[in-house]
């Protein structure tokens, strides 16, 4: 899927979510998916201390780096593509990360609606 003629979820043409470190399915800097992604990650989202830890504790380690694969972990501040499911999970239990709408998937609406991410929106990220 070209990155080209994607939209976010506010219709208009997806923005890069994180160049440093690179983010997304892609590893391209971008909330993109494709048949492939079981995760669809599609959520642009700014990282939080609150959901780093929440995200550890339920077996996903995005704070520790994995040189390995070129992941120098994040910290708070940081954009980062997540999963929609991953996302609706910390949102249920109040540690949700706020979200670049501009950088946000338009496929996210089909799991989320509009207004509840706008609720938890970024201003300038």
């Amino acid at each position: 899927m070209s990155k080209n003629n994607v939209k976010n979820v506010l219709g208009e043409p997806l923005s890069a979510c994180c160049d440093k470190p690179k983010t997304g399915y892609f590893r391209d800097g971008y909330c993109r998916t494709d048949n492939h992604d079981r995760g669809k990650h599609l959520i642009c989202a700014v990282m939080t201390d609150e959901f780093l830890q929440f995200s550890f504790q339920k077996g996903n380690d995005l704070i520790s780096a994995n040189l390995e694969f070129g992941f120098p972990g994040l910290k708070a501040g940081d954009g980062w593509c997540l999963c929609v499911s991953r996302w609706i999970e910390a949102y249920r239990v109040n540690v949700a990360p706020p979200v670049d709408l501009n950088a946000t998937h338009e496929y996210a609406l089909k799991y989320l609606s509009i207004d509840v991410l706008k609720a938890h929106a970024v201003v300038n990220h």
